[in-house]
């Protein structure tokens, strides 16, 4: 038996969503566009499960998990995109700013600058990056 959770519903069909996997995918960005991530991740989670390959997916899946304040959720499936993909630098950078809502900022500057390094033009970037290397400085200051 699987485990239950927010984002790990039942695997039975009765509690899929209705509709088909691009039906939920559309629906749960949708929901996220609306600004409720955590219904959204709900939906995304099943189309993940359906799809568990498809980058469109697990990266609004990451997205919606990321608005929920679910961190350590975000993390896992933006490192998940990586994974598949190192070249991708906005998973990069959605997986550098959960990182340092976990607390590991270190990890997360090595992924910012990743980002940094591949999208300098990008101010959002440069900015997670600045703010990530800023903090670990003020650490180490104070260790």
């Amino acid at each position: 038996m699987t485990e239950q959770g927010p984002d790990r519903p039942p695997e039975s069909s009765e509690d899929a969503p209705d509709g088909e996997v691009y039906d939920w995918y559309v629906r749960g960005v949708g929901l996220l566009d609306q600004g409720d991530a955590a219904a959204a991740a709900q939906i995304l989670a099943h189309a993940a499960r359906a799809e568990p390959g498809s980058h469109s997916i697990r990266e609004a899946l990451a997205r919606a998990l990321f608005d929920s304040r679910r961190y350590a959720d975000a993390a896992e499936n933006f490192g998940k995109i990586v994974d598949d993909d190192p070249s991708d630098h906005y998973a990069r950078f959605g997986l550098g700013l959960a990182l340092i809502r976990v607390g590991d900022v270190e990890g997360a500057v090595e992924h910012l600058a990743l980002a940094v390094a591949m999208r300098p033009e990008n101010k959002d970037y440069v900015k997670a990056l600045r703010g990530a290397r800023a903090t670990l400085g003020a650490r180490r200051d104070l260790a």
